[in-house]
């Protein structure tokens, strides 16, 4: 297991040698971000500059490459103008899974209206209809399922989220405040997440009818 705080603080100096006063902020998202990660878990790194340019996308990657863990290494570079005007249904995930490092991203939570979280729940349903309806016809694989079903787990933060006004972060959490429906997604997530076997047939099928329903309900 990587020492995490140790990783970050060679990472946080190499940052500094390499940009100096124009890192904005530095957060950790992921498996790390959560207290759950494994000897095989990504570092998901995030990193918001003044402003981003190209040249500065290769000027990162270098100094990536001269980090410990190179190939466990991933996360999001930015520039602080375009997070500050993302698509707001997609901030509600990147702000409550982002444990901050340096900085804060509190000028978000003004773009993370109720617009914006419904956005993101109907946004994750969509996509994960999408998939299932892909993955049954043409791909036909167990990998894209367990990433279906994880991906329905971050959209259930969002559909928690919405129900109680609270940020949920571990989907263990999450079964005491979801209805029956939403608890069977969280739970089917959780056991593949454990190693548990695919019915790739009766799981597809769940996922597919979990999504439709969140797609067509008047909120």
């Amino acid at each position: 297991m990587i020492d995490i705080n140790i990783w970050t603080d060679k990472f946080l100096q190499a940052l500094d040698e390499t940009f100096t006063d124009r890192v904005w902020f530095v957060g950790l998202q992921g498996s790390y971000g959560r207290g759950e990660a494994t000897d095989k878990s990504d570092i998901d790194m995030v990193v918001i500059l003044d402003k981003l340019s190209a040249e500065d996308i290769k000027t990162y990657n270098n100094m990536l490459d001269s980090l410990p863990n190179r190939e466990l290494i991933c996360g999001f570079l930015s520039g602080k103008d375009e997070i500050l005007n993302w698509e707001a249904s997609d901030l509600f995930q990147f702000y409550y899974d982002t444990t901050p490092i340096r900085g804060n991203l509190d000028e978000l939570l003004a773009l993370l209206d109720e617009n914006a979280i419904n956005r993101a729940i109907k946004t994750g349903a969509c996509n994960i209809y999408h998939g299932c309806v892909h993955n049954m016809l043409y791909e036909k694989s167990e990998d894209i399922l367990r990433g279906l079903y994880k991906s329905a787990s971050f959209t259930m933060q969002a559909v928690a989220f919405r129900d109680t006004g609270k940020y949920i972060r571990h989907q263990r959490d999450l079964l005491s405040v979801l209805s029956a429906e939403d608890r069977v997604i969280v739970e089917t997530f959780m056991n593949l997440k454990n190693g548990g076997d695919i019915n790739f047939e009766s799981m597809s099928e769940a996922l597919l009818l979990w999504a439709k329903h969140q797609i067509t309900k008047t909120i």
